[in-house]
């Protein structure tokens, strides 16, 4: 490896941006969060985030993954339904699915917007299916007028992950805003981070309502540690909340440096035979929360040759796998087939594997690199350093 690179540090994968600002919040509601204001912060962060979104309803919560288990119960999914999650997301997509007992149903994603599409969709349908989950991978969104024309058609909740996607838009409306609730994740790699975190967004009020109530051990709010039914701890602290308000306050900075980062990557890598970046579909604005890219056969190199020739200086995680892959969503799955796989529902669709099996994810945009016929592994590593410098 080159000389200069020793020396210098290794270049993480996606991470948060903390000012004086997230600092001076937390400290307050370190010293504040006590007592009559300890609901504050999160009631304050639920209005602004909803607000920033354009929902009417928030609930505020220690994850995605709870967020998405409190909307499946709120809509009433359990043993018995089938629920549609793309072919690739991260397994929090299709847990939640498994938690209430339901079936997850996989459809395959589009080779453009790495989402499903109303195609995928229609494809996997049943009379069981109660509700879809619609991920926005990578802050890319699907073109979800016609996948919520499918769904109205055929009496299916939409369910929107956004957990990747804040700032991202469609037609003008933010992630987050569709279907008959949302998710997203405040995780420490997330473009707004509460360190960790989630919420729920909805304009039914049904289902806000029995979120909230579910997510505090189903306490009943006239009658002290009386609880009708088994429910959940899935509350947000304030100092958490804290946080996430400040860095609210900052999103539209933080999303143009992420958006200012894929730019740096298209710039130097755009033009190289057999390698995509992520895309924009027509109509939507990405986050660009984390640049990914796609390698072609004609690229000449394998996934994890590249992750493995860069590693020493730079983290590449590689894209989400297929479900068949990893023991436990096999587990979730129902079996190494899964119970949609067979002849004429999924493996018709061929575009499933190819991201899963060629991609590396670019570490937030911190680092680069390129390797082609014309491009050796120093060079490409000098590329990396190049990157890494502007990210400042």
């Amino acid at each position: 490896m080159h000389e200069g690179l020793k020396a210098m540090a290794r270049i993480p994968v996606a991470g948060p941006w903390i000012t004086q600002k997230e600092i001076d919040a937390v400290a307050d509601a370190a010293r504040n969060g006590w007592y009559a204001n300890a609901n504050s912060y999160g009631e304050r962060f639920e209005r602004a985030f909803a607000g920033y979104v354009g929902t009417r309803f928030a609930v505020s919560l220690p994850s995605c993954t709870s967020a998405l288990h409190l909307a499946l119960l709120a809509l009433r999914v359990g043993p018995g339904d089938e629920v549609v999650v793309p072919d690739v997301t991260w397994i929090a997509t299709s847990a939640p699915v498994s938690y209430v007992g339901a079936t997850p149903v996989f459809a395959d994603i589009d080779r453009r917007s790495w989402c499903i599409t109303a195609e995928s969709l229609r494809h996997v349908v049943t009379p069981r299916t109660r509700a879809v989950i619609v991920v926005d991978l990578y802050s890319n969104m699907p073109d979800m007028d016609p996948i919520a024309e499918l769904a109205r058609e055929r009496g299916i909740a939409v369910i929107e992950d956004a957990a990747e996607a804040v700032g991202s838009e469609h037609r003008g409306r933010r992630a987050g805003s569709f279907g008959d609730a949302s998710a997203f994740s405040f995780h420490g790699s997330k473009t707004l981070t509460t360190g960790e975190g989630g919420m729920l967004l909805t304009n039914r009020e049904e289902i806000s309502e029995r979120a909230l109530f579910l997510r505090n051990h189903a306490a009943s709010t006239e009658r002290m540690f009386w609880n009708t039914e088994v429910g959940f701890k899935y509350r947000m602290s304030a100092l958490q909340a804290a946080l996430g308000l400040a860095q609210l306050e900052r999103v539209e900075e933080l999303v143009r440096k992420k958006r200012q980062i894929l730019e740096w990557y298209r710039e130097e890598l755009g033009g190289i035979a057999g390698l995509t970046l992520n895309q924009e579909v027509e109509g939507t604005r990405s986050a660009a929360w984390m640049t990914t890219v796609v390698l072609d056969p004609s690229f000449g190199m394998e996934k994890d040759e590249l992750i493995r020739l860069l590693g020493e200086r730079h983290r590449f995680p590689p894209f989400l796998p297929p479900p068949e892959l990893p023991p436990g969503l096999r587990e979730v799955r129902g079996g190494p087939a899964g119970p949609r796989a067979e002849p004429g529902r999924l493996r018709d669709l061929p575009l499933r594997r190819e991201p899963a099996e060629r991609a590396p994810a670019l570490e937030g945009g911190r680092g680069g690199g390129r390797r082609g016929p014309q491009v050796d592994p120093e060079a490409l590593t000098r590329r990396m350093e190049g990157k890494g410098s502007r990210t400042g």
